[in-house]
């Protein structure tokens, strides 16, 4: 006489399934999503008080274009050490994508415009990628993020305004620093959003640096280009600014937001971005001597609390 079968044809087999976050990665839970985003935004909470020192004493082409060189070399060595295989060619177009919002467009243009504003104003302005990365994710993917959500958004973007107008960054008049300013959000939002649903393919790491690697020859160039005048000269802070831009900024920081996005839901993780200039602000205030008083502090309370919202809030 035989046992019966576990699996019946009212209870069928639970099979295995992939992962969203790319081929070779293992299955995280939903709240790893923020969790490395969080991490991400961490580590891109530095880029503006960094390369605000960086171009004190670089070219602002040399920053933008040069960080991209040095993290596409770490790229090829760990394609190189990984044996990578090459991604399809019906991805290329989309790799491009992310190499003109994140790899090209970003740095170049916040190079340039912080050497026309400070790097706590400048907080302003990118605190309205967060929601430009929302729209890109609705405008790209299926994601359906509720009321709740947008409410949570558009607070937390007030509270951002808010917040780095209290530091004593200001809103000031709006000049060609904050139109570059924009332009690099806007680019930054479709990187974000691509480099997301490529993650989910490729792997999070394997689309930072396919993409670092098809951009090296033109930002190669775009560096020895802007070094053909003089020779790139800076002190001991200049040139540490630039070594953790090109390193973390440019290369190690997407290891954790593409996964971080992958997991997604992208319009939820996205939201994580908004504490990036309650970060940026604390950075400022160690290394210029900015002073941070109470209202400040509210406001950074409130601009956490609208992210853990925004994070929290249904997507379907």
């Amino acid at each position: 006489m035989t046992e019966p079968s576990s699996t019946t044809a009212a209870e069928p087999a639970v099979l295995p399934t992939r992962p969203s976050g790319g081929p070779s990665a293992k299955a995280l839970p939903a709240a790893a999503g923020p969790l490395l985003g969080l991490l991400g935004v961490v580590v891109f909470s530095f880029t503006l008080p960094f390369t605000r020192i960086a171009v004190r004493t670089l070219d602002p082409l040399f920053v933008g274009a040069g960080r991209a060189v040095v993290a596409g070399v770490l790229a090829a060595a760990v394609l190189a050490a990984t044996r990578a295989p090459r991604p399809p060619l019906r991805l290329v177009p989309r790799l491009l994508l992310v190499v003109v919002g994140v790899v090209a467009g970003f740095p170049l243009l916040t190079s340039a415009a912080l050497r026309e504003v400070p790097a706590a104003h400048g907080a302003v302005v990118v605190g309205v990628l967060p929601a430009a990365t929302a729209v890109a994710v609705v405008l790209r993917t299926r994601e359906r993020p509720g009321t709740g959500f947008w409410a949570a958004s558009a607070a937390g973007l007030a509270a951002v305004v808010a917040f780095v107008a209290l530091s004593g960054g200001g809103l000031g008049d709006v000049g060609a620093g904050d139109a570059l300013l924009l332009a690099a959000v806007v680019l930054a939002a479709l990187g974000y959003a691509e480099g997301g649903l490529l993650s989910r393919e490729l792997g999070a790491w394997q689309t930072i640096c396919w993409a670092l690697v098809l951009a090296l020859p033109l930002m190669a160039a775009i560096t020895v280009a802007s070094a053909s005048g003089q020779r790139p000269s800076a002190g001991w802070a200049g040139w540490l600014s630039f070594g953790y831009l090109a390193v973390f900024s440019m290369f190690l920081g997407f290891f954790a937001w593409y996964r971080g996005l992958a997991i997604g839901p992208m319009t939820r993780v996205s939201q994580v971005q908004l504490v990036q200039s309650v970060l940026t602000i604390a950075w400022c205030a160690l290394l210029f001597g900015e002073h941070v008083d109470a209202a400040v502090v509210v406001a950074a309370a409130v601009v956490l609390v609208c992210a853990a919202a925004a994070v929290r809030a249904r997507v379907r």
